[in-house]
């Protein structure tokens, strides 16, 4: 029964694909332009085409890398700036002002200065790290403030152990906002890296091959990349909340035991 009902959505899912797909093509006939709009087996033509050079597989890798870790390093230092405000008012003080100015300012204002500061070469990194750091500092810090102080007297009460208190109560507090800000940090690193990457024009660089793209007026290469990007931030997100659910698992059979 299960999996007859996973077929269903998989089929609703391809219909409504195929639906769009129509719409989309019947569009591109309609206004007979393929610079306005290319037809979607042009881009799969256009596409397979690029899956076949070696510049297109080292173009991913490159801005992969880089997303990903400004992504995994917004992760580390908000998770240990917000256990920091936690910890002290003072701290919290203190970043607050850094944090609303990050949160406020233009991304284009920090992809310039960080052309202006540390080239194009970690453009993508440190951009991914600060539009994402707002996100896991504020998510984190809200599930630290609301665990439950009863729970923390009754583990002071009876001498639990520090580790045992940050894995039986804050981490299972923190999850559900920690699970909320990666979601939409997800999306937001990818949107802002290659953004940052279009600007700042780092050779060998999705962002490279989109801004070539319109330079040549290729309609074509421009929507393939899109997808190309679309794909990865689809595939490396589910990859990613795969491994915290398997971490959540963890957790309840180290609470079993």
């Amino acid at each position: 029964m299960i999996s007859i009902l996973s077929d269903k959505k998989t089929r609703k899912k391809l219909a409504v694909v195929l639906f769009w797909l129509i719409i989309w093509q019947i569009a591109s006939i309609l206004i007979g332009q393929e610079l306005l709009l290319v037809s979607p087996i042009r881009v799969i033509a256009t596409l397979y085409s690029l899956v076949q050079e070696l510049s297109f597989w080292s173009a991913i890798a490159y801005t992969f890398i880089r997303i990903v870790c400004g992504f995994l390093l917004s992760i580390l230092i908000g998770i240990l700036l917000a256990a920091l405000s936690a910890a002290s008012s003072i701290i919290k003080a203190v970043l607050a002002p850094f944090f609303g100015v990050v949160k406020s300012v233009p991304v284009v204002s920090f992809i310039i200065l960080v052309l202006i500061w540390a080239g194009n070469s970690s453009l993508s990194i440190v951009i991914s790290f600060l539009m994402v750091l707002p996100i896991i500092y504020t998510n984190v810090l809200e599930g630290i403030e609301r665990t439950d102080v009863k729970l923390l007297e009754m583990a002071h009460v009876f001498n639990v152990s520090f580790f045992n208190i940050l894995k039986c109560i804050y981490i299972p507090s923190c999850m559900p906002y920690f699970l909320s800000a990666c979601k939409v940090g997800l999306g937001l690193c990818w949107k802002s890296g290659i953004a940052a990457e279009v600007i700042g024009l780092p050779t060998g660089s999705i962002g490279e091959k989109l801004y070539q793209s319109k330079i040549f007026l290729s309609t074509a290469e421009l929507f393939s990349w899109t997808i190309v990007i679309i794909t990865i931030s689809f595939l490396f997100e589910k990859l990613f909340l795969w491994f915290l659910a398997r971490f959540e698992k963890m957790l309840e059979r180290s609470f079993a035991l």
